[in-house]
């Protein structure tokens, strides 16, 4: 089963954190000094707040997280399908976690993963692929996974 995923870049992670926690109704899954996730059931979701210094705040991309190998080479197919720019990434510590990952874009820019999470991690760990995925033929090159801290990987 698959779970949409949404990552934020805030000023204030202390007050994002309080506030997504009302509305949610639930406090985050994982809590680290400079990140906060959410695994929510209702709705299927994972969502994360990175806190700190960023070139950009609010939305920073979407992703589909799936719960096994298999299935995240399906969603891989159909990035492919998608006839957008396609990044695999490959298995990458980021965000206190271990994934399989590859990106894409849409038509404006907007960032998309899909990922497959092997396990948490102690260390926040950087994203490696820092090459980037233009969207044609918008000229829009956002920079995909160049860091954890400036894109919110994860």
């Amino acid at each position: 089963m698959k779970r949409l995923h949404v990552s934020f870049n805030v000023a204030d992670l202390e007050k994002s954190v309080a506030f997504y926690s009302q509305l949610f109704g639930a406090e985050p899954t994982v809590r680290r000094d400079d990140y906060a996730k959410w695994m929510l059931d209702d709705p299927r979701m994972n969502f994360v707040l990175e806190g700190g210094v960023h070139d950009r705040m609010g939305f920073t991309h979407a992703g589909i997280q799936v719960e096994s190998e298999e299935e995240l080479q399906s969603v891989f197919e159909q990035m492919k399908k998608a006839e957008g720019p396609y990044l695999p990434e490959g298995t990458t510590t980021c965000c206190y976690h271990k994934s399989e990952k590859s990106w894409t874009s849409d038509p404006d820019g907007v960032a998309w993963e899909a990922f497959y999470t092997h396990h948490q991690t102690e260390e926040r760990g950087y994203s490696t692929a820092d090459r980037e995925v233009s969207a044609a033929p918008v000229p829009v090159t956002p920079k995909i996974g160049a860091s954890c801290a400036g894109t919110g990987c994860c």
